[in-house]
């Protein structure tokens, strides 16, 4: 799978979103090196805290499935211009996964007309993880 197969998968999944209170679509796509695909949207609560990110609910089900290493990237689409990046919570979850497998792995912050690329590590450097506990 390419990285615009991944990025477009990512929109796929935002088509998905249920964000009625900010109405900020989200999508998010792992690709991981056995070829799996796993795809999340963000999902709002009446309770905004309780609102669960796209990149988060991605994790969970590639957890769910088994997936505990090779993630390779993670493409993250929504409704701005701009790229837009994994918000903090959503860094810690995907290092974890990450750490399990012991990558470091792209991030496609996806904009309109704009793809940035990034290591997970340069947008948490330092990061808590698995290896901390040790």
């Amino acid at each position: 799978m390419t990285d615009d197969d991944l990025i477009g998968a990512a929109r796929a999944a935002a088509r998905h979103s249920y964000s009625p209170y900010s109405g900020f679509a989200v999508g998010a796509a792992l690709r991981f090196a056995d070829g799996s695909v796993v795809t999340g949207t963000n999902v709002e609560n009446a309770s905004y805290g309780l609102a669960l990110c796209a990149e988060t609910i991605a994790v969970s089900k590639a957890m769910a499935d088994g997936l505990r290493g090779g993630l390779q990237a993670v493409a993250v689409t929504g409704p701005a211009a701009d790229p837009i990046t994994p918000c903090g919570r959503c860094r810690q979850v995907l290092n974890e996964l990450a750490q399990l497998g012991g990558t470091d792995p792209d991030i496609l912050c996806v904009g309109a007309d704009e793809v940035v690329r990034v290591k997970l590590s340069a947008l948490l450097p330092h990061a808590f993880g698995p290896a901390s506990l040790t």
